[in-house]
């Protein structure tokens, strides 16, 4: 009966043992293993053993990860008061680095990410933040990018999503384009009224050197009228007519 007790026990303890040794890797993870606390490589994936009780292995996700930044309260350079939120995609690239130089590269992501965005807005104006997101965004991973390279983490990329203003701002920006719209409508009819007088000039100095081009013209407005018979139309015949028309008799 001993025998058999003490048969059960050293199986439940191989068991164990074996247990604690086989490791198993998904395709996107990486397992950092240390052998009595000191750091011996990176395995997976797949399966494979540790020696028990003496290495240990701490699993690292490389997949991308979609980290929103909290909204974040700054002043930019010319002092208007703005709040912004972002999203940030990074993904470990050493899982070595991602486990030893940082307690949690999530989280040590996430804090970089808001305080450099809180930078970054710093030095910006106001239009640039509207007009220039695209420029501001490509400051903001490279920023951050070098802040996480020693942790082995990569940032791909960042996108500044929402820009909420002040009430007192979006006014004046309001006021502004419409503003605007006036002063290019102004402009247009303006230039259209340039284009038409020119060509009006134009027309009058070609009359001035061919007067037979005014009869005609005249004569083209007669027969344009002539056409409506509802109304009698009482037509001024320039003294230049007269004058070719006596010239021609005599």
């Amino acid at each position: 009966m001993e025998n058999l007790i003490t048969l059960v026990a050293l199986v439940v303890v191989i068991i164990s043992v074996l247990s604690s040794a086989i490791r198993v890797v998904q395709e996107y993870e990486r397992g950092v293993i240390f052998r009595l606390g000191r750091y011996v490589g990176v395995r997976g994936p797949g399966l494979f053993f540790l020696i028990p009780f003496i290495e240990r292995m701490q699993k690292v996700d490389l997949r991308v990860v979609t980290m929103d930044v909290p909204t974040q309260e700054a002043i930019t350079r010319d002092n208007v008061t703005v709040k912004v939120n972002a999203v940030v995609y990074f993904r470990v690239v050493d899982p070595a680095n991602a486990v030893i130089k940082v307690v949690n590269h999530i989280m040590a992501t996430s804090q970089l990410a808001q305080t450099t965005l809180r930078s970054v807005l710093g030095q910006s104006d106001l239009d640039e933040l509207l007009s220039q997101r695209e420029q501001i965004n490509q400051r903001l991973q490279q920023i951050i990018d070098e802040g996480t390279e020693p942790w082995g983490v990569k940032v791909s990329q960042v996108e500044i999503r929402d820009v909420e203003l002040p009430q007192t701002m979006q006014r004046a920006m309001a006021a502004q384009a419409e503003a605007e719209r006036d002063r290019r409508a102004k402009i247009i009819h303006a230039d259209g009224e340039y284009q038409a007088a020119e060509k009006l000039a134009q027309a009058a100095r070609i009359i001035s050197a061919e007067p037979a081009s005014l009869q005609l013209r005249y004569l083209q407005t007669l027969s344009e009228i002539a056409s409506d018979k509802s109304n009698i139309v009482v037509f001024p015949v320039p003294v230049e007519f007269f004058q070719q028309l006596l010239k021609r008799d005599k």
